[in-house]
């Protein structure tokens, strides 16, 4: 009886601890997943702060945005050596790199304002900052009730439609 009861709890034991293994190996690979799948916004948002810093001086980095129409751009905001708020967008290639002053345009939180207020969109899935057309543009996806997107874009300098596709 005694030696049943030592069998019973030894393989409760193993079974307790293969159930540990097995939920370690799962939290292993998802944070294995999650750093592979974060990587390269984490490395695209470190290369174009090293060039915001380099061509328009930037001493702070407030936003980072990916912006992917026809071209990839990515778009940093912050402040320079001399305290002026400066809107930085840079193509995938590093060339070109286009330098805005903030206050010669809309900022985020004005953009998500008007697509509240003017369109009312209340669910705003994303919001980036890049170049259409050569223009600096605000590119807003927003989501409805049934789960359709809808994509709005928006000037820099005024807010302009530019473009909207709804309900995709």
């Amino acid at each position: 009886m005694q030696e049943q009861e030592e069998r019973n709890e030894t393989r409760k034991n193993k079974i307790l601890l293969s159930i540990i293994v097995i939920l370690l190996a799962i939290i292993v690979m998802i944070a294995i997943f999650y750093v592979r799948s974060t990587h390269p916004r984490t490395q695209a948002k470190r290369e174009a702060t090293e060039i915001a810093k380099e061509y328009a001086h930037l001493n702070t980095v407030d936003n980072f945005y990916w912006f992917t129409r026809k071209e990839t751009y990515f778009s940093v905001t912050g402040k320079d050596d001399k305290g002026e708020e400066l809107v930085v967008i840079i193509p995938k290639s590093g060339e070109k790199v286009t330098v805005l002053n903030q206050k010669d345009g809309q900022d985020e939180s004005q953009i998500r304002q008007i697509i509240e207020t003017k369109y009312k969109e209340k669910n705003i899935q994303k919001i980036s900052l890049g170049l259409y057309n050569d223009q600096p543009t605000w590119e807003i996806v927003t989501k409805n009730d049934d789960g359709l997107l809808s994509y709005y874009l928006l000037s820099f300098a005024n807010a302009e439609e530019v473009m909207i596709i709804k309900n995709v």
